[in-house]
């Protein structure tokens, strides 16, 4: 049984989507949230498996709650639920420390796809988030691309690690020095590209 928070400022918006999670025989809603403060209030009462949580909420963000959520002990799967079609917001929930990111508007046929995926170790994405990561590819210089394909296959498996949301901050280091790269966000969209983890 998967235990799930589930955080979003409008309570019919929660209805529903507890009704889709529940369909499921191993998916069950432990606690919900009206905000990001009470979202982290709820999390560390009953350490979910997965939280599902709204980029925009008040007193406290989804994307800073996803951020808190990261550095429990507990560390709970996110997935951010959110009605910005929008990469910016994509790419920040990523480097929040999201495993996946669905639009409200979808959220009745992806969002089991997205629970699943994020379960695994995959991160899910909404397919206009697919075509901003495959056209931020295309601007790299040719020789942005060749500084990119220098790691040793033991490098390359703990890009997939550390994408996937994994923890191995010396090693973080070392690969972003090595990559030219700035951060965890970076990193994802490395790893993407390279077919490290799935879009």
């Amino acid at each position: 049984m998967i235990s799930i928070l589930l955080a979003d400022d409008h309570q019919l918006v929660r209805q529903g989507i507890r009704l889709v999670l529940e369909r499921e025989p191993d998916l069950r809603v432990v606690a919900e949230a009206a905000d990001g403060m009470d979202a982290l209030a709820q999390a560390d009462v009953h350490r979910p498996d997965l939280a599902i949580l709204d980029v925009t909420m008040p007193r406290l963000s989804g994307l800073q709650a996803a951020r808190e959520l990261a550095r429990r002990d507990y560390r709970p799967v996110v997935v951010m639920l959110s009605m910005h079609d929008d990469e910016q917001f994509f790419f920040e929930a990523l480097n929040a420390g999201a495993n996946g990111y669905v639009l409200k508007s979808a959220a009745d046929t992806d969002l089991i796809t997205a629970v699943r995926s994020a379960m695994t170790g995959d991160t899910y994405m909404y397919p206009a988030a697919s075509r901003a990561l495959i056209t931020d590819y295309l601007t790299l210089t040719p020789a942005e691309r060749e500084r990119q394909g220098r790691l040793s296959a033991r490098e390359l498996e703990i890009v997939q690690l550390i994408a996937a949301g994994n923890s191995a901050d010396r090693h973080r280091t070392n690969i972003l020095e090595k990559l030219h790269l700035k951060d965890r966000l970076d990193l994802a969209r490395y790893a993407i590209r390279r077919g490290l983890i799935d879009a």
